[in-house]
């Protein structure tokens, strides 16, 4: 599987973005996919995951994000709403056969795509 995320821009604070990142590969369903971001200084920490249809969200963005994805386009989605200054960073998907919140234990990794929000 190779990943291709694309989405990212400028948004003003209370905004909305949506990332997307395209898959190859027949497996794509079989895969657990993820986004994780990594501001300027900081760690790659993780922001949502998608198992078949469910999704695990960081605290950080729970009930403004939404992980989804549509197995027939090999592409999976982050919505990103109500968007703030601290959201900005490179955000990267992910896709490994298991889900965790850890980075370093997903094998395939896309481009990042760079979301800058101005307050």
């Amino acid at each position: 599987v190779q990943l291709q995320a694309s989405g990212g821009g400028l948004a003003q604070a209370g905004g909305s973005l949506r990332l997307s990142c395209a898959a190859s590969g027949r497996t794509f369903s079989s895969y657990v996919m993820a986004w994780f971001r990594q501001a300027p200084g900081k760690e790659r920490e993780f922001v949502a995951a998608i198992r078949w249809t469910s999704g695990y969200y960081a605290e950080s963005v729970k009930g403004r994000f939404t992980i989804s994805r549509d197995n027939a386009k090999n592409t999976v989605y982050l919505q990103m709403n109500s968007l703030k200054p601290e959201d900005t960073a490179v955000y990267y998907c992910a896709a490994d056969m298991t889900y965790t919140q850890s980075p370093g234990t997903y094998d395939i990794w896309g481009q990042g795509t760079l979301v800058t929000v101005s307050s």
